[in-house]
């Protein structure tokens, strides 16, 4: 796979390069590297309750909290800790719980979900959010274009996610250049202005951040927004899989410098210029001619961060779906390049929640609550993982503890402090990601309690009865080659619908059985498949080994399995019909999906039927598994089954006479 990985980039993710580190700015850096749009702005604002603590004082502490937590959270926990932590060159909160789900803590898929969850609605709140901060520089240049600020956000909105189904190939290429342009722009104006007041430098000094934490009486409104500089290092933990560790690092040491002069020069700004009523201190160190420029320029940046965390969203889905953690739903690749997903009903998902957030708040000030909150909550769910991974690797344990106490204490700090402003906006987070948590969750449990009614058998005790079948001329012929679905781990076994299916259903004759299982593998890459002939000639086992990266066309790997099997001569390659095999016509295939088995309900507990509904709901946002599987359906019968032996206490029912 790694062949795949270097052809879908145009470099090797394994080591460092030139292309490597332009790209990584582009695709890893988009979120972060917009933060100054909205950070500084949110800390002039958060002031406002803390008015009487000195202006020098406020600025310089504020900024020095912005410079150790993007060293702390960014650099030290993120780029040197967590892309160690890569599950075969993936990262990302669904890759990092593959590497620590076989540990004996079952409710770990709990962070995991609750995390990705919270990722999710952060994929919400960043294109709404950037969008509109750099739209809103527009107000600065003229304040009557204050009315047109929101129409503008949801037009450029609707088109970054409509160009999704297109693909995103033919301008992505452009994305680490014109990042790495803005990235130059920022660190340049911050540079011009530090000239202003060089007593900003002060803020590298770690002694003010902590003055402003003990003497602020709302240091937690303040940390709330200091925090918004940092939401972007989870997505760059997510984009481990698409540039490689050593090229984020690089090109986040480049990132962190123009960010941190950008952040100075805002700062030495609003130090030389106390009384200024301003709107955004970031268009405000802009010179005039640079302002249209600038909006154009920010707000390219804001679609790039929109793009990467719509595609992390959709990545978050895929790997969901191999987790068992969402339904089944189709999967495009628009550019015929696997690096190019769109999920459809995702897609217009989260258009739908930005137009309803846009509208909602209709400036970017509410949506800061927001989105601080739902990527806290991500980053805590991560240092949970991030300790039993390094439980796991036998780390010292006085570093984990270390770890776990230093970013536990951050990260509860933040957290706290972006739940306070739930009110304020904040519940837009808890209702997205709770959403989507709740879904998760159903589902995951759903599928286990539906496997534990599931009645496996011996598929060997059934050959007797199908290798009649096979000779019974009597049963129509119902397909040449039938294909079933199977869950069951076992090697011996099958799901005894499907046996019911087969023989009492409708008895089903057919010369070929082909039961298909998928084994997911924690190597995210691992794309496979072995073949066990159960009845010689007649009944075979196909297992595809799928990685958590690799989607579930089951459909089109089969062709490759049959095609295969042809040619050894396993199975013919010509219909069994005399009249279609004398002009060379290919056998038949039909599928057959069981697509639901009855349980009844007196055999559930009431946290077992709520679960079921919830699951039967989630069902419907997925797709038919026969368009999840790519299956076209003309060749593909969906059935319902019972569950049979279901042994239910009732009173016996009393044949009387004929009245």
């Amino acid at each position: 796979m790694a062949e795949i990985e270097k052809s879908r980039h145009g470099f090797d993710i394994k080591k460092l390069s030139f292309i490597g580190v332009i790209v990584s700015l582009g695709v890893a850096f988009g979120d972060i590297g917009t933060s100054p749009l909205y950070v500084m702005k949110a800390i002039v604002n958060a002031r406002e309750s803390d008015a009487i603590m000195p202006i020098n004082e406020y600025i310089e502490g504020a900024l020095s909290c912005i410079i150790w937590t993007l060293t702390l959270q960014t650099t030290l926990k993120y780029v040197i800790i967590a892309l160690r932590a890569d599950n075969k060159g993936e990262g990302g909160i669904l890759a990092l719980f593959s590497l620590v789900k076989n540990i004996k803590k079952r409710w770990l898929y709990i962070i995991a979900i609750t995390g990705a969850a919270a990722l999710v609605a952060d994929g919400v709140i960043t294109p709404s959010l950037t969008v509109i901060s750099a739209v809103e520089g527009l107000i600065i240049y003229n304040p009557r274009m204050e009315t047109v600020i929101v129409p503008i956000t949801i037009g450029i909105l609707i088109a970054i996610f409509v160009i999704q189904q297109f693909g995103t190939h033919f301008i992505g290429k452009y994305f680490g250049p014109v990042m790495t342009v803005w990235l130059v722009v920022l660190g340049t104006l911050g540079f011009s202005h530090l000239n202003e007041n060089y007593e900003v430098l002060r803020a590298f000094n770690p002694y003010y951040a902590i003055k402003l934490i003990a003497n602020s009486p709302s240091i937690i409104i303040i940390l709330g927004a200091v925090f918004l500089c940092t939401t972007g290092a989870e997505a760059l933990y997510s984009d481990l899989g698409h540039c490689g560790a050593k090229n984020i690092r690089v090109s986040w040491t480049f990132a962190k410098v123009m960010l941190v002069l950008n952040y100075l020069g805002q700062g030495a700004w609003l130090l030389a210029n106390p009384n200024e009523k301003v709107f955004n201190p970031f268009f405000a160190i802009m010179p005039d001619w640079l302002l249209i420029p600038g909006v154009i320029l920010a707000t390219a940046a804001a679609i790039i961060a929109s793009q990467s965390l719509i595609s992390g969203s959709f990545t978050i889905f895929s790997e969901a779906m191999s987790l068992n953690m969402w339904p089944n739903q189709q999967i495009i690749y628009p550019s015929g390049i696997k690096g190019q997903m769109y999920i459809p009903k995702i897609n217009w998902g989260l258009l739908i929640f930005c137009i309803i957030v846009v509208f909602y708040f209709g400036k970017s000030d509410g949506m800061e609550a927001a989105y601080g909150l739902s990527i806290t909550l991500t980053m805590l769910m991560t240092t949970i993982l991030l300790i039993f991974w390094l439980l796991k690797r036998r780390r010292n344990k006085l570093v984990i503890f270390v770890f776990a106490a230093l970013y536990l204490t951050i990260e509860g700090g933040f957290f706290s402090a972006n739940i306070m402003k739930f009110i304020d906006g904040g519940w837009i987070t808890v209702v997205v990601g709770g959403f989507i948590a709740v879904c998760m969750y159903a589902w995951f449990n759903g599928r286990q309690i539906k496997t534990k009614f599931m009645k496996f058998v011996k598929l060997e005790d059934y050959i007797p009865i199908i290798k009649d079948m096979k000779l019974d001329e009597t049963i129509p012929k119902y397909a040449t080659n039938l294909a079933f679905l199977s869950r069951a781990k076992k090697s011996d076994e099958i799901e005894s619908k499907i046996i019911y299916s087969i023989i009492r259903k409708q008895p089903k004759r057919a010369d070929h059985y082909f039961i298909l299982t998928i084994q997911n593998q924690e190597d995210p890459y691992t794309f496979k498949y072995y073949i066990e002939e159960i009845m010689p000639g007649t009944i075979f086992r196909i297992n595809f080994l799928l990685g958590f990266k690799v989607d579930r066309r089951i459909n089109d790997y089969f062709d490759q399995v049959l095609k295969s099997m042809m040619e050894q001569e396993m199975i013919p390659q010509r219909s069994s019909y005399p009249s279609l095999r004398s002009h060379d016509i290919p056998p038949d295939l039909k599928y057959v999906i069981i697509d639901n088995t009855y349980i009844n309900d007196k055999l559930l507990t009431v946290k077992e039927k709520i679960i079921l509904n919830i699951y039967n709901f989630v069902k419907y946002i997925g797709s038919d598994d026969f368009k999840a599987w790519g299956v076209s359906p003309h060749n593909v019968v969906v059935e319902s089954t019972p569950l049979l032996d279901q042994e239910i206490q009732t009173g016996k029912i009393q044949q009387i006479s004929f009245p």
